[in-house]
């Protein structure tokens, strides 16, 4: 992802999550953590005839990774893009040599659940409320070794 991805992955961030869509100075700061010798972050965009269809992001501290994010726009939903956009987050979890992944997960928002499930993700506890305004409680899932779960074709940033 680039400065310029900004406004149209805030186009459907707004469509995807309009109880909490990120803003963009959120993405503005993510983005500024993932340039440099010292990048901590990994963030990506799909694109399809030069459009942003789907775009993910994970934070490394030490051995630890977060799945900060994951989108696919809707007229997507079904084709795999997800599980390109979390293989490519799981791959740059290895680069950043994290042993463990983490994420939080929308408790209503079931197709998520199942796809963290199918790369081998389990849950692990809630955080009450942690979505809001609409006070929405979080699966937090975790994964051990993001190595063993890489796999698919490769998406780029």
């Amino acid at each position: 992802m680039r400065w310029w991805d900004i406004d149209p992955v805030l186009a459907l961030e707004k469509d995807l999550f309009p109880e909490d869509a990120w803003s963009r100075g959120m993405f503005w700061s993510e983005l500024a953590h993932a340039r440099g010798a010292e990048a901590t972050r990994r963030y990506v965009v799909a694109l399809a005839d030069e459009r942003i269809i789907g775009y993910a992001g994970l934070a490394a501290s030490g051995d630890l990774a977060d799945i900060q994010t994951i989108a696919v726009a809707r007229d997507q939903w079904g084709t795999g893009l997800g599980g390109q956009l979390l293989t490519e987050l799981l791959r740059a979890a290895t680069t950043f040599e994290c042993a463990e992944v983490m994420l939080e997960c929308r408790v209503d928002n079931v197709r998520a659940q199942k796809l963290y499930e199918r790369y081998g993700f389990e849950a692990i506890g809630f955080r009450r409320g942690y979505y809001q305004p609409g006070n929405v409680d979080a699966l937090v899932m975790r994964l051990n070794d993001p190595s063993s779960s890489v796999q698919g074709t490769e998406i780029h940033g």
